[in-house]
């Protein structure tokens, strides 16, 4: 069991005799700042917003049961946004100082694998993305585990990239529910973002790669709303044009990384 006892410190009760009366070490000009009512709630509001997360997954989770891909991906969507702004949140509110014994990245990472890997994998036996249980457990696991793999590493993202494939899983799970491609296509792309989950390529994250960012954000928001319409507009005639088109973000996406790792090591 480990002690819960304080360490001595040097000067404050151990060391040579000395006394706590005596030690009267100087006024740090770092010491800490008094944290305001305001400042808590602000803290805890913004975590209260990253848990938001939870009961959105809960509720598309009882949509994937349902058989609703539409509303499921929509409010993965939702997940998804809230994961994207709540970091920002955080710093204006400087969370850590605030709230030093919560963990605001515990809870992000805890939701985040459910909506990037988890429920998406549960998506792969619920809307039959591959025929059969067998294959269906078969891939299904094959992401999770590289999903675990991405989500317990310590070096899975840097200061201006992921490391590794960033367990995009729910993307996948959306392209191959709506597009259908073979079984063979579908197995060999999650085979392939699997094996890329275990490989040290610099993947570009999106609101901190500077490297072309405005142009990366501005796509990444058209796609996202190009990815809106089939589910809100199922019966429109064009949506597969739409989606084989919008193909073309992951491919920049793709190129992009690629270069700045050959950037990188040039």
């Amino acid at each position: 069991m480990v002690s819960r006892r304080k360490p001595a410190v040097a000067g404050a009760g151990a060391g040579a005799g000395t006394t706590r009366a005596s030690a009267k070490p100087p006024r740090s000009s770092g010491a800490p700042r008094r944290v305001s009512t305001a400042q808590l709630a602000a803290a805890w509001g913004v975590h209260a917003y990253t848990g938001l997360g939870l009961p959105i997954n809960l509720i598309a989770c009882r949509l994937l049961f349902a058989g609703d891909f539409p509303k499921f991906c929509l409010l993965n969507w939702l997940a998804i946004f809230v994961d994207a702004t709540d970091g920002t949140l955080a710093r204006a509110a400087d969370v850590k100082r605030v709230v030093p014994g919560f963990s605001g990245v515990a809870l992000d990472n805890e939701i985040d694998f459910l909506t990037f890997a988890f429920l998406p994998a549960l998506a792969i036996f619920t809307f039959d993305l591959v025929p059969g249980f067998a294959l269906q457990a078969a891939v299904a696991t094959m992401s999770l585990y590289a999903a675990g793999y991405q989500f317990c590493q310590t070096l899975a993202k840097t200061d201006d990239a992921f490391v590794g494939f960033p367990s995009y899983w729910n993307v996948v799970c959306f392209y191959t529910y709506l597009l259908r491609p073979s079984t063979a296509v579908t197995v060999s792309v999650y085979a392939f973002c699997s094996v890329l989950s275990f490989v040290p390529i610099k993947f570009v994250y999106p609101t901190r790669t500077p490297t072309l960012r405005g142009v990366t954000m501005t796509l990444s928001f058209v796609w996202a709303a190009a990815m809106c319409v089939p589910l809100l507009l199922p019966s429109w005639p064009y949506n597969r044009e739409l989606l084989l088109g919008s193909l073309s973000f992951p491919a920049y996406y793709v190129v992009l990384s690629l270069y700045l790792n050959v950037k990188r090591r040039a």
